[in-house]
């Protein structure tokens, strides 16, 4: 048994997303079928990002495993010669077994392409969002600017759950208008939520067009609401570039904004599987959440124990945080660091 990556690009217009769907053809549903035929055994793949409906790719991600011996980096040649013109297999290679797309720590990085001029052309029309109306495009950098950073985009996202987290880490977000009248909105991030880009674009499009300030970007954050930004742009203007992954863990991650700030130290999780988060504010509403989802991160870069301390002393030993339970420092490795748990024990599935 082995297991292979994919990256892989497509023209979404004609498929119903990349999962699969029972009413309509899918990207998954094409590959599955292919690399079946190919190797000869049922093959199901595991994709990196579940692009909607009409959203393009230059470089999605997936795996799946497999008996066949044939070399790893040949199955995106005899692939591509069983796949319709709309989806090409850029490369091929063996990973580990333990690989997946979904739970590696990368960089996601998406476009969205809006055609700016007076009237539509026609060449463009699968890729581009044609907007009439002139766009200023330097508000709506300034606009952009406000998102950048670890936030909770629940005002940028189709909630599908009450109890989903929403915060993401925006890396960069930028616009720009090049020479053909087309103005490219590109972001990168740690993930992204159910619309969440196509949102964002819709909402810099409203600054844009003048309808409210770039510094309403702040107030629509801090509202947590969906119907205060703007409108789901069109799925044709969207493509995922493509994906990078951590090659090595990052030793220190933080996270700041006006409502929360905290540090977790991962220097030590390669050798002795412990990582230390400091929580140096934090508002009193988010605490919980956020040291469910930064614990959480943190055993799944590999911890099995974090250490935890709140510089407010407000944490004790047996409260929860989403799966896992604070567990009371017998030995704390440095009194200075007044620790309230040395242990994080899961408690659910």
């Amino acid at each position: 048994m082995k297991r292979v990556k994919l990256v892989v690009a497509y023209d979404g217009t004609n498929y119903c997303g990349w999962q699969l769907q029972p009413n309509g053809i899918t990207i998954e549903e094409v590959l599955n079928q292919a690399l079946s035929d190919l190797l000869r055994e049922p093959v199901s793949v595991i994709g990196a990002s579940r692009t909607d409906s009409g959203v393009h790719s230059l470089g999605n991600v997936a795996v799946f495993d497999t008996e066949n011996r044939m070399p790893a980096d040949k199955i995106c040649l005899a692939l591509n010669q069983r796949l319709p013109e709309d989806i090409r297999v850029q490369s091929s290679e063996e990973v580990p077994l333990s690989w997946h797309p979904r739970k590696q720590n990368c960089v996601k990085t998406y476009e969205y392409k809006i055609l700016n001029r007076r009237i539509n052309m026609p060449t463009l029309r699968l890729y581009t969002h044609f907007c009439y109306y002139s766009l200023d495009v330097e508000k709506m950098m300034e606009a952009a600017a406000y998102l950048v950073g670890e936030h909770d985009f629940r005002s940028f996202c189709t909630v599908r759950r009450q109890d989903e987290d929403t915060v993401r880490t925006i890396y960069s977000l930028t616009v720009d208008r090049g020479e053909d009248d087309v103005i490219t909105i590109r972001v990168s991030g740690s993930g992204f939520l159910y619309n969440m880009v196509r949102i964002i674009a819709g909402t810099l499009m409203k600054v844009g067009m003048g309808a409210c300030e770039p510094e309403e970007m702040r107030r629509i954050l801090a509202a947590r609401d969906r119907q205060q930004a703007g409108q789901t742009a069109p799925a044709r203007g969207l493509t995922l570039m493509g994906l990078e992954y951590e090659k090595e863990l990052r030793p220190e991650i933080h996270g700041s904004n006006e409502e929360w700030d905290y540090v977790l130290n991962q220097q030590r999780v390669a050798g002795e599987k412990t990582a230390e988060l400091t929580v140096n504010r934090c508002l009193p509403q988010y605490l919980d959440s956020l040291l469910a989802r930064v614990i959480h991160q943190a055993v799944r870069n590999g911890a099995d124990r974090v250490l935890v301390r709140d510089r407010e002393d407000r944490l004790a030993a047996g409260q929860q945080y989403g799966y896992y339970t604070l567990e009371p420092a017998a030995e704390p490795d440095n009194a200075s660091w007044r620790l309230m748990a040395e242990n994080v024990r899961k408690t659910g599935a």
